[in-house]
């Protein structure tokens, strides 16, 4: 496997495939899979998925004619009442009327609060958005829940900002890629953008559900497509308020995924929109989310959004395209060490044309022990869908 820079400085890399088993691609371990809906022509992408406190599951996507530049898209969801095996049809969850919706995460608080946070895209850029929210306790029923509140969640990082993004930048090895000698290097240009107020309080998207830690602390994973990195949005007070974290400095980590170990430490996964080779990025913060050490490139290969989940037993599952090359590779992996190797891995989907895209997961784990998977699934031909796997973790380390 192609090392990483970080190897050739010779650093021990925590996130590794060492002792991972053969992949096997037999799905032993799916116990149910199945389409939310028909697959149609409209762009279905994006999707999180959430258990209600009566058992039942609720999905959210956003769907439409495009994404950032189609102002027709909009966020759609549907149930699964718990017992049945077909999804209700889908429903409306939310419309910026004019202005593409993009990129749902669903969440509850510890006070069975449902929460339903996502972006409205300003000027049809990525980094204009606007980070939006809606509330409800009014959710049961076989339709949308009711909405009991709505508002923008509007961050403002202060100068911290610019001296974390100055220091993690020098803790990052050094940078191989070519760049044109009349050009600012990568990391000049993002650290003078990280100096603009505008440009580091706007454009912060969602995509992975946040997590609550034991002392009831909300972290809602954030990150720019405009600085090409990521931050964590904190709340002390269930959701009411919110204010930024530092943020996670390094060459392209975005869309974190949050996993906290036993010792408190919270280690964030990251999709690479950085160079190449593409791996799955990591970074922790000692400190409950409030900074973040310089996000590094792993051993595992990465082509779009990652997502993990601490499971009961204290295994990390984790879930993403395992290839460079295309989204036709989906994978599921499980560590016993709190991801410092990955013993099991099963394919979920493969195409062998290549044609077939699977990808931007969502996962949890319900009461009963099984995984939970929603994601984008496509077979080509512009015929979408988002797809729904449910995984017996038990099976894949049989």
């Amino acid at each position: 496997m192609e090392k990483t820079s970080l190897l050739l400085l010779g650093l021990t890399l925590l996130f590794t495939f060492n002792g991972l088993s053969q992949t096997r691609n037999s799905k032993q371990a799916i116990v149910n899979e199945e389409i939310i809906f028909p697959a149609q022509k409209d762009h279905t992408h994006g999707s999180s998925i959430v258990m209600l406190p009566d058992g039942d599951l609720l999905a959210a996507w956003f769907q439409g004619s495009g994404e950032r530049t189609a102002d027709d898209v909009r966020i759609m969801g549907a149930r699964l009442k718990k017992g049945s095996k077909i999804w209700t049809t889908p429903f409306l969850m939310a419309d910026t009327k004019g202005i593409p919706d993009c990129n749902p995460v669903l969440f509850l608080n510890r006070n069975g609060k449902l929460f339903l946070f996502w972006v409205a895209v300003q000027a049809n850029k990525w980094e204009d958005t606007i980070l939006r929210f809606r509330t409800s306790k009014n959710y049961k029923g076989d339709e949308a829940p009711v909405w009991e509140w709505q508002d923008n969640i509007l961050l403002k990082p202060d100068d911290s900002f610019v001296t974390e993004v100055e220091k993690r930048f020098k803790e990052l090895p050094e940078n191989e890629a070519g760049w044109a000698a009349y050009a600012p290097s990568y990391d000049t240009m993002v650290k003078e953008a990280s100096k603009d107020l505008l440009k580091r309080s706007i454009g912060w998207m969602t995509r992975i559900h946040p997590i609550t830690l034991a002392n009831g602390r909300i972290l809602l994973p954030l990150y720019s497509d405009g600085l090409n990195f990521s931050l964590v949005a904190i709340s002390d007070d269930d959701g009411e308020t919110w204010r930024p974290s530092l943020p996670i400095v390094g060459r392209g980590p975005i869309q974190p995924a949050l996993a906290v170990k036993k010792n408190g430490d919270i280690v964030a996964f990251m999709r690479d929109s950085g160079d190449s080779p593409t791996r799955v990025q990591k970074s922790t913060s000692k400190d409950n989310g409030e900074s973040w050490s310089a996000a590094l490139k792993t051993e595992i290969p990465n082509e779009a959004s990652v997502e993990i989940c601490v499971l009961k037993d204290g295994k990390w599952a984790f879930v993403g395209n395992d290839s460079n090359d295309g989204r036709y590779r989906f994978s599921i992996y499980l560590s016993d060490d709190e991801g410092t190797s990955w013993k099991w891995k099963e394919l979920i989907e493969y195409d062998a044309t290549k044609k077939g895209s699977f990808s931007y997961p969502c996962l949890i784990q319900t009461k009963d022990g099984l995984l939970n998977i929603s994601y984008s699934y496509s077979l080509g031909s512009h015929q979408e869908s988002i797809k729904h796997v449910v995984i017996d973790p038990a099976r894949i380390t049989r």
